[in-house]
């Protein structure tokens, strides 16, 4: 251990009943060649079968465990057990995702070391479809790097960096997770992280992640009366100068045609009739003229969203 008062690393796992999911996640964490790690359970389960589990492990690695009573939910639950953190490095993990191999956690150590001016450090990962019985590794492309490092919140249009479990973080870092938020909140959370500090890659999968109909991403997919009013906070909370960038402006048209918006009526509904930007207006009245059964055209809709663009971009 370098500092046997405040580990290297912080594994903060906010929990919720899946036992099964977990046990796996903490037999990954027993196998780990790099010790120096402390683990706190943040536990939102009205039962005590997270409690029974992490007492078996206690003799594996130092293990803080927390009762929530009420519960405190998504991204409650997250914030709480990155409060109860100690370690310099702060490594959200969900009970359900798990590292890949025994060297897992020595490879975030090696990408700290690597990158000594970073303060948020992500890798590269592997999707485990659960129920399908298949797995996809996920790296992020160096062209998808350089739009990152360039505008963070191109994450709105494609969420490069993934989960929070494939990420660490420096404890001087002080965003915490929007509560108001479900859909967006990674999301939401990278890009206030990543316009204030540098980042790096380590294009090695570190983490398993976990696939499944269960998850709270899952259950709000293409919801209306969860997508839309969180985009309206997001677009509060940072304006619209970031749609000047094309990625973020192709991101908000195909917002507007996924969740099938067709009037201004429909935004207000979920923004308690608080007024959108103009920005989004425009693209909701030239979505309206545009023949229905051809937006879901990729070439046709593409086209029409780089033609509007251009004539946008300058009143952005």
């Amino acid at each position: 251990m370098h500092n046997a008062q405040a580990p290297m690393i912080s594994i903060c796992i906010p929990a919720y009943k899946r036992v099964a999911y977990l046990t796996r996640l903490l037999d990954s964490l027993v196998l780990q060649s790099f010790r120096d790690f402390e683990v706190i359970i943040s536990d939102d389960s009205n039962d005590q079968s997270v409690s029974d589990l992490a007492e078996q492990y206690r003799s594996h690695f130092s293990i803080s465990y927390y009762k929530n009573n009420p519960s405190l939910g998504t991204p409650g639950n997250w914030n709480f057990a990155i409060s109860k953190a100690r370690g310099e490095w702060i490594k959200l993990m969900h009970d359900d995702d798990w590292f890949v191999n025994a060297e897992a956690l020595q490879g975030f150590v090696t990408g700290i070391k690597t990158a000594p001016t970073a303060k948020f450090i992500f890798s590269a990962y592997t999707n485990q479809y659960l129920s399908e019985n298949r797995s996809e590794e996920v790296i992020a492309s160096a062209i998808q790097r350089k739009r990152l490092a360039e505008q963070p919140y191109v994450l709105v249009g494609k969420n490069v960096i993934g989960p929070p479990s494939v990420t660490i973080v420096h404890r001087s870092v002080t965003e915490i997770y929007d509560v108001r938020m479900k859909w967006l909140v990674d999301i939401d959370f990278y890009v206030r992280v990543l316009t204030q500090n540098e980042f790096s890659f380590i294009p090695h999968s570190l983490i398993n992640v976990g696939i499944g109909d269960e998850q709270v991403t899952a259950a709000v997919f293409r919801r209306q009366e969860v997508e839309i009013p969180e985009a309206f906070l997001f677009l509060e909370k940072y304006g619209t100068s970031p749609l000047r960038n094309i990625w973020v402006y192709d991101a908000w048209w195909r917002f507007l045609r996924n969740l099938d918006v067709k009037t201004k009526e429909q935004l207000l509904q979920y923004s308690h009739q608080k007024e959108w930007p103009n920005a989004i207006y425009t693209m909701l009245r030239h979505k309206q003229k545009l023949p229905e059964k051809w937006l879901h055209n990729g070439w046709f809709s593409k086209t029409n969203m780089f033609l509007l663009y251009l004539t946008h971009k300058s009143t952005l």
